[in-house]
């Protein structure tokens, strides 16, 4: 949606600058949505450790 909102910008005023700062917030989204899933994934991997660590003891 921030790329058709980035392009359309562009369109409407020539502005590259307002093309661009748009495709920053669209790569910062992509970038926290991928910290999301390693951070979910880390959850999950303690998880398993902690139950494996509780079938050992």
């Amino acid at each position: 949606m921030i790329k058709k909102i980035a392009w359309d910008a562009f369109k409407n005023t020539g502005d590259i600058n307002a093309f661009l700062e748009l495709k920053q917030i669209e790569n910062i989204e992509n970038n926290i949505k991928d910290i999301q899933q390693i951070t979910n994934l880390n959850l999950k991997n303690n998880e398993i450790v902690q139950n494996i660590n509780q079938k050992v003891d």
